[in-house]
């Protein structure tokens, strides 16, 4: 089993996860019921209808970073820092995003608490648990995971039982295809928008360090959160859009108001039920997911100054508690500092929607590359599925999903991967071009 000391660094954070830990923290992150909170926007997109690459170098290379360790380790160093600079555009701001969200709904139920208080709440709470170790944040997934899973199921059950008394507004398979209305471009862009809620399996990467199993564990407890929660979205969809009342209506002008799902929840199952999936995703995202993206992004700040590409404060770990403290409040700094900002903006949410996903995107297209230079190049493997095959389609699906992205995420995308290219080479005139510590033998 390889170690992180086998490649130059100490073992300073806390090995006490299982795979049932990360398979759960990659599902909450990914959100089981994801799809009530953004189902409008991704019907109206759609017109109503790379985890193996992660397996493979979370093997080669078990430590935390993600991405950005992978490209380093298994491309080259200025590689890496691009696609961590790459993917760090989507960690900073999720949260934020989340935070913003969340706080919305919450005040649309409680309106004497504003947007800005119910954000503040949300990032102390997040803050503090991590504060208080990983384990921690284990145990409040898991809880969160079956909370979600219930009130899935109540949904599911209400809808199924509208359908079965004639409330379809739609023929069984037109939510996963509608010939009429098809087009790959027409798939992709909903695909874009749909993306955010698998960062999850990126986010079980970032704890490799405090994977207490072998690494192969790490791999396939991503293969079995991505299975699941690929279910359970096809599923939960399904059934919604068959039940969605005005379609047209949908398709035409969008989900302006961000409430098709509850309306759909309503006409299924009566008020009650879209209160109850309405409260359900401004918790789900607002404390359980958030909770686990402010858990990742500290991860990926801390491999990142580790190796010099951050300021070296953002590595300190607390010994006690055995996190990276700084880059914990960093991360809550931040995402104060922008869902405050973004909170006073009409269109603040919308706005963070459309630039999460690309640096996700582009950072996944440098993953597959990797994947073929390490395995297939550096080391000869004949395992042409995993190593050639899977991460080449792959790569040529998200090319696909890029082009089909929002313009203005795809303008901003582009200038933050300027703007690291700019540091990158900043970095190398000052001599401090990025550097990773050889691997012992």
């Amino acid at each position: 089993m390889s170690t992180i000391e086998q490649f130059g660094y100490r073992q300073e954070l806390k090995r006490t996860l299982g795979f049932a830990d990360l398979m759960i923290y990659g599902l909450i992150f990914m959100v089981p019921i994801a799809p009530f909170g953004i189902f409008g926007y991704v019907f109206s997109t759609s017109h109503g209808m790379v985890a193996l690459s992660y397996a493979q170098m979370a093997r080669a290379f078990p430590m935390a970073g993600s991405v950005y360790t992978y490209a380093g380790r298994g491309i080259a160093a200025p590689v890496g820092f691009m696609a961590g600079w790459a993917i760090l555009l989507d960690y900073v701001l999720v949260p934020s995003l989340l935070y913003l969200i969340a706080s919305g709904a919450m005040h649309s139920f409680v309106p004497a608490i504003p947007v800005w208080a119910w954000l503040v709440m949300f990032v102390l709470l997040n803050t503090g648990i991590n504060y208080l170790g990983i384990q921690m944040t284990a145990r409040i997934t898991r809880v969160m995971l079956v909370a979600e899973l219930a009130v899935l199921a109540i949904f599911l059950v209400a809808g199924v039982v509208a359908l079965a008394q004639g409330k379809g507004q739609a023929g069984a398979f037109s939510p996963i295809f509608e010939s009429s209305s098809f087009t790959w471009s027409v798939m992709f862009a909903a695909a874009s928008v749909a993306v955010l809620s698998f960062l999850g399996f990126d986010g079980i990467s970032t704890l490799a360090e405090e994977n207490r199993e072998d690494a192969r564990r790490l791999g396939r407890s991503m293969l079995a959160a991505l299975g699941v929660a690929a279910v359970l979205f096809v599923v939960q969809t399904w059934v919604a859009a068959l039940l969605t009342p005005g379609r047209d209506k949908l398709i035409a002008e969008g989900d302006l108001t961000g409430n098709a799902f509850y309306d759909t929840a309503a006409f299924a199952g009566g008020q009650w039920l879209a209160v109850l999936t309405a409260v359900a995703t401004a918790i789900a995202w607002g404390f359980a997911n958030s909770l686990v993206a402010q858990a990742a992004t500290s991860r990926l700040l801390f491999a990142m100054a580790r190796d010099r590409q951050l300021p070296r404060f953002l590595a300190k770990v607390d010994p006690k508690r055995q996190v990276p403290v700084n880059a914990t409040f960093a991360v809550a700094g931040i995402s104060l500092a922008v869902g405050l900002f973004m909170s006073t903006r009409e269109q603040g949410a919308g706005e963070l929607t459309s630039l999460v996903n690309f640096g996700a995107m582009t950072a996944f297209l440098l993953l597959h590359v990797a994947v073929v230079v390490h395995y297939a190049i550096r080391q000869g493997s004949r395992d042409y599925w995993a190593h050639l095959v899977a991460p080449v389609i792959g790569f040529g699906i998200l090319v696909a999903v890029v082009i089909n992205q929002n313009v203005a995420a795809q303008w901003v995308g582009g200038i933050w991967l300027a703007l690291g290219l700019v540091v990158l080479g900043l970095s190398y005139l000052s001599g401090r071009g990025p550097v990773l510590p050889k691997e012992v033998k």
